[in-house]
């Protein structure tokens, strides 16, 4: 049985670690032998571990869920210990950096938004990532928010299958916009903070660089999205105003 993480420091056995961390004993003994995990606390001929030791699974287990194979974690790890935790506590913190909660709607449900041609509106929303086939008859959507403009877009006149083609296409220029966000972060923040060898005191600093990058980036592309679509409404309207007195000579 699973025993809890608020034991006395090394405490634990190995079997009690491999339960703990759901990695085997082998897997363990392997770790240690690469010398990946500190060596245990020794009573009594019976090796003890603790902490020290489930934290540092626990980061192996997230590195190589990040793609990291074990001579590329051996070899981060022999260069800077503390920066690896460092970096898995910021990505960590990053999993709320959206801020929106998945919803699970029903086939029903999503009938009752969208309405007619609810067949080819669910493929096309599956496919721009929109919703996420969860059961047969059951869908997540990541992005709630996203589904509800589509609804508002709807209720305005517009297929349920164009809005959805017109999402897809703003999602892929949203996807230029952030990549160029990030690169200023990684440019001017991050590149400068890697040269200086991850100075543990400017951790809280790059944190909140990256926390604040989201609701500027934000701002910015909303202002720029109004100014544009003013633009473009003066543009189009103009064209059907020409259409207009076109028609009428």
């Amino acid at each position: 049985m699973p025993t809890s993480e608020n034991q006395h420091e090394n405490d634990l056995t190995i079997e009690e670690l491999a339960a703990d961390t759901g990695m085997t004993v082998r897997n363990i003994r392997s770790h240690r032998a690469r010398g990946l995990l500190p060596a245990p606390e020794v009573r009594d001929r019976v090796g003890y571990y603790g902490l020290e030791h489930l934290a540092r699974l626990r980061m192996i287990q997230e590195l190589q869920a990040d793609g990291f194979n074990l001579k590329g974690i051996e070899k981060l790890l022999n260069q800077n210990v503390g920066a690896a935790e460092q970096f898995l506590s910021f990505r960590r913190e990053l999993d709320g950096f959206d801020g929106e909660q998945p919803r699970t709607f029903t086939r029903e449900e999503l009938a009752d938004r969208f309405g007619d041609g609810l067949d080819e509106a669910l493929k096309r929303a599956v496919g721009v990532g929109a919703l996420v086939a969860v059961e047969e008859d059951r869908y997540e959507a990541p992005y709630p928010s996203l589904l509800d403009a589509a609804e508002g877009l709807v209720a305005t006149g517009v297929s349920a299958e164009h809005a959805l083609i017109v999402v897809d296409k703003v999602r892929g220029r949203c996807k230029q916009i952030s990549h160029e966000f990030i690169r200023l972060f990684l440019d001017d923040v991050w590149k400068p903070f890697e040269r200086e060898g991850y100075p543990e005191e400017r951790w809280p600093e790059v944190r909140e660089a990256l926390d604040r990058l989201r609701p500027l980036s934000l701002q910015a592309l909303a202002a720029l999205h109004r100014m544009t679509l003013s633009d473009e409404v003066e543009r189009a309207l103009g064209k059907q105003l020409e259409r207009m007195a076109n028609r009428k000579s």
